[in-house]
């Protein structure tokens, strides 16, 4: 205390991975500023190293998310949602400062991320039932065909919609059995941190959900380029760079989908289509008993 003035705690916020808060290994950061230019936080930008692991982590992840039953799954979701409730004060702060709305605004913005979450949560053990099938086949057989989870998906996550955004594209990611490796808005990554924080103290395992913090024209091409990630989202991707990702990521013949021309109104009805992206089907056949 100065004058009788408290000094200001100035904030250093770290990366997400593998269930842990690492610096960048790089030790680079930058400075996040709210909508009006005043400073709020340092945030850790990652380096292509940092993406590597995330992709390490998730990879490790996978199995185990993968595995779980399908109502497991939507019970460890719906956990994340009731701690995102828990912090919600916090969340409406943070995206009132980044984005510069209203009070009100955030805060409907924040009830609908949550709401969101919940959403996906309780699409995890249907999404079988709605996107699968019994097939008819001539022959004494039994024909399914089921959803699977493609594996390993890099986000590159909205610039503009820091939270409700980034729920709408992670979270059918996780819904459908994913892991993921996101990077956040650069500009506005307070509600991500915050985010990471809540997967950190919900049931999530470490590794299902990395969250790097940084420049997504910096860390994209590594991720489309990475030989171990299965599908990658170009949402937030630079619009003058998402050509250059797309041929990226042809190389290793993984699941692209393409970015809006614009960021969308996030508000309005998700429908399946992002869990369906991000999902293999897998057909099997199996002899009738007699």
């Amino acid at each position: 205390m100065i004058g009788g003035e408290r000094l200001a705690v100035r904030k250093t916020y770290k990366l997400y991975l593998g269930g842990a808060f690492p610096r960048s290994e790089s030790g680079r950061t930058y400075e996040v500023h709210d909508a009006k230019g005043a400073f709020l936080a340092n945030a850790a930008r990652a380096s292509r190293k940092d993406a590597r692991d995330a992709v390490v982590a998730a990879r490790g992840a996978f199995p185990k998310w993968s595995g779980a039953t399908a109502y497991n799954r939507g019970q460890v979701l719906y956990r994340v949602a009731e701690v995102m409730e828990g912090r919600h004060a916090q969340f409406c702060e943070e995206v009132a400062a980044g984005e510069g709305l209203s009070a009100g605004r955030a805060r409907a913005a924040v009830d609908a991320a949550i709401d969101r979450w919940v959403w996906y949560a309780g699409w995890t053990d249907k999404l079988a039932a709605v996107l699968g099938s019994a097939n008819p086949v001539a022959g004494p057989y039994f024909d399914f065909s089921l959803p699977e989870p493609t594996g390993v998906v890099a986000v590159l996550a909205p610039q503009r919609s820091s939270l409700l955004g980034l729920v709408s594209v992670l979270a059918p990611v996780l819904a459908g059995g994913n892991t993921a490796v996101v990077v956040t808005s650069r500009e506005r990554p307070l509600p991500a941190v915050t985010l990471g924080e809540v997967l950190a103290t919900s049931d999530v395992p470490g590794g299902v959900v990395n969250l790097l913090t940084g420049d997504a024209a910096e860390l994209g091409p590594w991720l489309a380029e990475h030989d171990d990630v299965d599908a990658i989202d170009l949402t937030g991707a630079p619009p003058e760079r998402a050509m250059e990702f797309e041929r990226e990521a042809a190389g290793s013949i993984k699941r692209v989908l393409r970015p809006p021309a614009a960021e969308p109104d996030w508000s309005g009805d998700p429908g399946l289509g992002r869990m369906r992206t991000f999902l293999e089907t897998k057909t099997v056949w199996h002899p009738k008993g007699f």
